[in-house]
């Protein structure tokens, strides 16, 4: 099937799309940077886009609808206006209105599908007003709704990160149901999700690197307050705090000092690349911190644990991207970019698997 990827990113939904074996049209995305990595990652020749949706006219629509024929439109319509991270304003805040503009979209295009997400707040927002309303327009534009919740860490990623996927069926079109994807998401995560973490988010080798080793995922490694509600740090057992674009996520290493740095003490302040070395680039003693520089991963021992922040690398792989494509993105956008698209993306892995189910349906 053909789809149409609304408020794209950096293209989260194309890649599950396609892995499930859809075909991408065209896309919208404001942001400048995130257009950039889209661009790098996606094959984009010859495909409609805009920049912005709020200008894209009802005339440009009819054309893009006349240039055949379109079966999805997906959309992780902004979520910042509904999150329980933000301040909730949902459709008093201007991001809010923008799902409006896939209605826009879908009421000239008349896809056979809806395939819409956002932050599991969205339901209880404005104790279900919110929601009401969607599913309301949506009923009004000819299309049967149905939703679940799902959770990252129950597709192979070692992330919690729970989000409200949408699925509008076009009244007459086939009422087969997409829902229920995967299994609870109420699921244990023990040792082989741990070494996981290890092998996928860490060192990108597998996991004879970290025998002997577990990791416990922080939040806001570089200062103690926090944006997100809840605990700072996690057991072993547990999967990494949900991805944001505002927070920075890291990991605390046990038996830190028995992996290079047995010349370093508790409180000690360290230099990663040099952790033996006595002169400033490397271990300078308790209560200094070294010379910074933007090359060096700066940190302090404890008698257990080291604790460092997550890579760009490590953020898109947490959120299902392949290296090759954040490879592609890092060539061309800074760190500080890389990070907040991990953050806003949609986990790949999920998509992927309802898209499977969208395919079913397609008869």
């Amino acid at each position: 099937m053909k789809f149409l990827d609304l408020f794209a990113g950096i293209g989260g939904f194309r890649l599950g799309m396609e892995q499930a074996g859809h075909e991408c049209v065209g896309y919208v995305e404001w942001d400048k940077f995130a257009r950039k990595s889209y661009q790098a990652i996606h094959d984009t020749e010859e495909e409609w886009t805009a920049d912005d949706i709020t200008g894209v006219s009802d005339d440009d629509i009819r054309k893009l609808r006349d240039r055949g024929q379109i079966n999805v439109i997906c959309g992780g319509f902004p979520c910042q206006a509904f999150s329980v991270a933000g301040k909730r304003g949902g459709f008093h805040d201007t991001r809010g209105t923008l799902f409006f503009e896939i209605v826009r979209f879908a009421n000239i295009i008349r896809p056979q599908y809806l395939f819409l997400e956002n932050v599991k707040g969205l339901l209880n927002h404005d104790k279900g007003n919110t929601f009401e309303t969607i599913l309301r327009t949506l009923d009004e534009l000819g299309y049967d709704a149905e939703w679940q919740v799902l959770n990252s860490k129950d597709f192979g990623v070692p992330q919690n990160r729970e989000r409200v996927f949408i699925i509008g069926h076009l009244r007459g079109g086939g009422t087969r149901k997409v829902f229920p994807v995967g299994e609870s998401s109420e699921l244990y995560y023990g040792r082989e999700e741990t070494e996981q973490v290890h092998a996928m988010c860490l060192t990108g080798k597998g996991q004879s690197n970290w025998t002997g080793t577990f990791v416990r995922p922080v939040l806001t490694p570089d200062r103690e307050n926090k944006r997100q509600n809840g605990r700072r740090i996690k057991e072993p057992d547990e999967p990494m705090f949900t991805l944001t674009g505002q927070d920075r996520h890291g990991i605390a290493i046990k038996e830190a000092t028995t992996k290079g740095y047995d010349t370093a003490y508790p409180g000690d302040s360290i230099n990663y690349s040099v952790p033996n070395s006595k002169t400033r680039r490397g271990r300078v003693g308790k209560g200094l911190a070294n010379t910074l520089d933007t090359t060096s991963q700066q940190g302090v021992l404890t008698d257990e644990y080291r604790i460092r922040k997550l890579t760009p690398k490590e953020c898109w792989r947490l959120q299902g991207f392949p290296d090759w494509a954040f490879e592609k993105a890092a060539s061309i956008n800074s760190d500080s970019q890389l990070y907040k698209q991990a953050g806003n993306s949609v986990t790949v892995n999920v998509i992927y698997e309802i898209a499977k189910k969208l395919e079913v349906n397609a008869d």
